[in-house]
């Protein structure tokens, strides 16, 4: 028994699209060499977020889009072309998860007394020390006035 051909394959023999090909912007340009330095040229090439275009899109023959990629390549080796841009994306709609949500405040950070009581300390001896510094600064001020 032999297949018959799917719906698709049907339609598109019987009427197949007719599609003009897009010609290149090399061709237009009547570029002979694609140099790695012509940064507006490569730019067409690419795409906004900076990813190298298909041939199809750009209207290359395999030679062209061939030579269009190692310029590019090249190019963004050099620094003259940034290998990926940022976009701003758009909110998509979703809020965020923690939107209307009470806050938690059981998995807060616990400090224990021995912590507590090692601050306090610590406060106590910065405050010796400015104590001491001041003393010293004052006893070396009215040495100088009684001179």
């Amino acid at each position: 028994m032999a297949k018959s051909p799917a719906r698709g394959q049907r339609a598109r023999d019987a009427a197949p699209r007719k599609f003009k090909k897009k010609t290149s912007p090399l061709v237009i340009g009547k570029v002979e060499y694609v140099d790695y330095k012509d940064v507006d040229l490569l730019s067409r090439f690419m795409s906004d977020r900076g990813k190298i275009r298909g041939q199809r899109i750009n209207g290359n023959d395999v030679q062209q889009q061939r030579e269009v990629a190692n310029a590019i390549k090249i190019a963004r080796e050099m620094g003259l072309l940034p290998y990926a841009r940022r976009v701003a994306s758009a909110s998509r709609g979703r809020p965020s998860r923690d939107v209307g949500r009470p806050r938690n405040d059981d998995n807060a950070v616990e400090t224990n007394e021995t912590e507590i009581d090692e601050m306090e300390n610590d406060e106590a001896m910065d405050d010796q020390v400015e104590d001491v510094v001041e003393a010293t600064t004052n006893d070396t001020t009215d040495d100088g006035e009684e001179a």
